[in-house]
């Protein structure tokens, strides 16, 4: 009778260690930012992590720095802003990437290059034509520079998404829409029976990265919008810093590791359900 071989243990705790030792060098600079929102100013400068007493105060004193609003809310601002953005971009991109994906039309391919071309266009040379264009539309100081281009397709990350999708939409057996049509489906309904349920792993990531960029905007923002009614989170911390005469560090490191949280926590719930959805995907004609 052979005997069962004992494992060796310790390449499997070196290879644990190894990757403990590693998490912590990458979180520790969001430990040390955690540390330093709770110090003092002249703590600041001293080499330690943590302070001998947390000033917990940083936060409901940064929340309530700027005298006309709290941050309460420039974070309803920019979660109804970036919310209607993602489901837009989610519902534009995934029908643009359906039409170039199953659909025939004339000149398919010569319109899928043109829209591929505009990713190697950085955004700074279109702004001044979108700019003018949304002058004179009287868009300015308002939402709608964002919210109708993420309904058309073309908001932020539209191209990407869209052709992330195609790829997707793409390893799907043709089968499964011929078979569709035989039972009398349109293609709407092959959209929405069919596609959609099959793209989850797909559409969840275009949500998360839709959410993700949208939500760290600073420059778009920064642009078309005037009035700090309409702020979002990353320009009131921007105003946090012009409006401190002597500049409160801890309250401005609290205020801006509360403007990721959100993040954190979109990636936290999400990920399950991207994992299975990537685990469990597609088949394969």
């Amino acid at each position: 009778m052979t005997m069962a071989r004992t494992r060796n243990p310790l390449p499997r705790l070196m290879l644990h260690a190894f990757l403990i030792v590693l998490c912590f060098i990458m979180i520790f600079p969001v430990l040390w930012w955690f540390g330093a929102s709770l110090k003092t100013m002249s703590e600041l400068s001293l080499p330690t992590l943590f302070p001998e007493k947390a000033m917990w105060s940083n936060y409901s004193d940064g929340w309530k720095a700027l005298s006309q609003y709290t941050f309460t809310h420039f974070y309803l601002n920019s979660f109804k802003l970036v919310i209607t953005m993602t489901v837009l971009t989610t519902i534009s991109s995934s029908l643009v990437a359906f039409s170039f994906a199953r659909l025939n039309f004339p000149l398919k391919g010569f319109w899928f290059s043109m829209m591929m071309m505009t990713i190697m266009l950085p955004a700074q040379v279109t702004l001044i034509p979108q700019y003018s264009m949304f002058h004179q539309l009287d868009w300015i100081n308002t939402y709608l520079p964002f919210i109708v281009p993420s309904a058309l397709g073309s908001g932020i990350g539209g191209t990407f998404f869209v052709f992330l999708l195609v790829q997707f939409f793409r390893g799907l057996p043709r089968e499964l829409d011929e078979s569709a049509k035989i039972d009398g489906c349109s293609w709407w309904g092959i959209y929405f029976r069919i596609v959609l349920p099959l793209a989850s792993p797909a559409l969840v990531t275009v949500m998360i990265f839709s959410f993700l960029w949208g939500w760290e905007d600073y420059f778009g923002p920064l642009i078309y919008i005037n009035s700090v009614e309409l702020y979002t989170v990353p320009l009131a911390l921007g105003m946090f810093v012009d409006t401190q005469s002597a500049m409160a560090w801890g309250q401005l490191l609290a205020m801006s590791l509360t403007s990721i949280l959100p993040v954190f926590l979109l990636f936290f719930f999400a990920q399950r359900y991207f994992v299975e959805g990537i685990a469990t995907t597609g088949l394969k004609g």
